[in-house]
């Protein structure tokens, strides 16, 4: 049983398609083909049922992944062992627009300080790049919004909920129960993108009949966000973006969680064999919980 052959048999899996596969691998088609088939024969079963052009795993192929993932994955821990001391070893870590900008810069002096030996490689992408990038193997682990594929494993790590912020002094501040129809009449800042549900906050609006006062139409959050810091509206952003303002106190979040609750969160995420470096994500954790705690030793 070849090794190459089992990775072939896992893009093909992860990718869904031999086409994307021999993309990812740098190999033609026919060889990708021809390297399941071989994987077929040693085996003794069909990994995937055939329609014309189209595969669709067999129940055979199911059961094999995890065997599969692990032998590869043995593999793979074994060349890292078995690297030269002078080649140090390389992590590539994968994030969104928004943890790139506001959670990385935090995260990854820290990442290094506790793991000198390790050289650390950072790519920024949109969660569609990124998921594509993790199931190629071309980062090791990625900070990115909700995804559901089978191929991955995720873990929530960062609160990112949607907040409404005004300026200090704001008459919203002093104002408990607000009403639709009272953030209606506010010069009203909107950031829009697609990785948020813009759309809820849309809805809002339309199911209580009203027309919002949008006076600018930002796709940049640090605009949106300086537009409301100098007090020429407010406005609806993901806490990442602001976490440091409502710190110092120069944006105030107001309640709307009686009209409105956008949760959102920030998970890590890595290919279903495994993140192989135990204490680095031990780190990460603990990353996380410094980066939170600067928010309560500023508010005690």
């Amino acid at each position: 049983m070849n090794i190459d052959h089992l990775e072939a048999f896992m893009y093909v899996v992860h990718l869904e398609s031999v086409h994307k596969a021999a993309e990812a691998l740098y190999l033609s088609q026919p060889t990708v083909t021809a390297r399941i088939k071989t994987l077929e024969r040693d085996l003794g079963i069909e990994l995937f049922l055939r329609n014309g052009r189209s595969l669709t795993i067999s129940e055979e192929g199911k059961a094999f992944i995890p065997y599969a993932e692990q032998i590869i994955g043995a593999y793979q821990q074994g060349k890292k062992l078995l690297k030269k001391e002078d080649n140090p070893d390389e992590i590539v870590i994968g994030a969104n627009i928004i943890t790139s900008q506001y959670f990385i810069p935090f995260a990854l002096p820290f990442l290094k300080k506790a793991n000198p030996q390790i050289r650390f490689k950072f790519h920024s992408a949109t969660n569609d790049v990124l998921l594509d990038k993790l199931l190629q193997k071309q980062v090791d682990i990625a900070f990115m919004k909700d995804v559901t594929h089978r191929g991955i494993q995720k873990h929530e790590l960062l609160n990112n909920s949607v907040r409404l912020v005004v300026y200090p002094g704001h008459s919203f501040q002093f104002q408990e129960n607000l009403s639709v129809g009272q953030l209606a009449s506010e010069p009203m800042v909107f950031f829009e993108c697609g990785a948020f549900d813009w759309n809820r906050i849309h809805k809002l609006f339309e199911m209580a009949n009203v027309n919002p006062r949008i006076e600018f139409l930002v796709d940049h959050l640090e605009v949106a966000k300086s537009i409301i810091l100098s007090g020429n509206g407010i406005g609806f952003l993901p806490y990442l973006c602001i976490k440091d303002e409502l710190e110092r106190g120069s944006l105030i979040e107001v309640d709307v969680s009686h009209i409105l609750q956008i949760n959102q969160h920030i998970f890590a995420a890595h290919l279903n064999n495994g993140f192989m470096y135990p204490e680095l994500w031990n780190n990460i954790l603990q990353s996380v919980k410094e980066f939170e705690k600067e928010k309560i030793l500023s508010l005690d």
